[in-house]
């Protein structure tokens, strides 16, 4: 079947077999949906604004979101689409990210000029780009990248993509695992309409919510100081603008442990005194990455 074909048998199919992501087919996304979900068909979205509508509107049951990379940082537009979705976590999933130097049939790596790629696997390959010396080009997208290269037949043309887009584009491997750093990951949480509600029998969970703390003095540190005084670990705290004002900031946070645990809920009550605006959005089991790559819990 052709990725085009692909494509409209999963706008076709009913939304319970159809899992929705950003990007071109063969996108690192694209990547993640298969790995977890390889029963389901991936729904390709042009913005992430389109991957969060076709959730919401019925066209697929879940949406495999990137929120944070190991090398370049947070995902841009997800903290601002995620709270006012109505949408729920429901898992997570951590893709080692491993980019190959792909190009047409009878390219060499002598023959190679220019590298073309989104901008962040760009600067995640930099060693070899330049070692290579080739010029970059920069693509909205990894999978973008590889079939603009696959249509254009030029040996002088390389895209920065995933194997799995050398394999949907027809492109060769001219070198595999380029990137500059071995830990290259990606996060991705997973989205539904609905929540779930784990049982924390079952094995580690996180609840990630968002807040915006009040307008008085030290606010932010009494707010967290209940996570401390409660032995709750809180593995990720990042702040950004809302309403375009300066001063109305939200935050968004990860812990470890369930909304319903004694110590959390002793924490999330001290934190709603110091806050406004508290909203959980989602409680679902840790991927077990975070225990592989980290070391133990204890």
């Amino acid at each position: 079947m052709s990725e085009r074909a692909r494509t409209k048998a999963a706008e076709a199919e009913p939304p319970d077999d159809t899992v929705a992501f950003q990007g071109a087919p063969g996108a690192y996304s694209d990547l993640a949906c298969r790995e977890v979900y390889p029963a389901m068909r991936s729904l390709p979205c042009r913005t992430f604004g389109e991957t969060f509508a076709a959730l919401t509107k019925g066209r697929a049951a879940l949406a495999m979101i990137p929120i944070e990379n190991s090398v370049a940082g947070r995902v841009a537009d997800i903290h601002q689409l995620l709270p006012e979705s109505g949408l729920h976590i429901v898992g997570e999933h951590f893709q080692r990210v491993s980019h190959q130097l792909l190009a047409c049939k009878g390219a060499t790596a002598k023959t190679l000029k220019t590298a073309h790629s989104h901008i962040h696997a760009l600067s995640q390959c930099r060693n070899l780009i330049e070692r290579m010396g080739l010029q970059t080009v920069v693509h909205v997208d990894t999978a973008g990248a590889a079939a603009e290269i696959a249509a254009r037949k030029d040996p002088t043309m390389a895209a920065i993509a995933s194997r799995l887009a050398a394999q949907i584009y027809g492109l060769e491997v001219i070198e595999a695992g380029i990137e500059d750093e071995a830990h290259n990951t990606t996060r991705f949480i997973i989205l539904a309409r609905e929540p779930i509600d784990p049982d924390p029998a079952t094995g580690p969970l996180v609840t990630t919510f968002v807040f915006r703390v009040r307008n008085v003095p030290a606010a932010l540190y009494k707010a967290m100081g209940g996570f401390a005084t409660n032995g709750v670990n809180m593995t990720k705290l990042e702040s950004y603008m809302v309403e375009g004002s300066f001063t109305a900031t939200q935050f968004l946070a990860d812990i470890e442990g369930h909304v319903r645990d004694a110590n959390v809920v002793l924490a999330m009550e001290e934190l709603d005194f110091f806050s406004r605006n508290v909203r959980v959005l989602g409680v679902y089991p840790a991927h077990p990455y975070r225990f592989e790559a980290f070391g133990s819990r204890d």
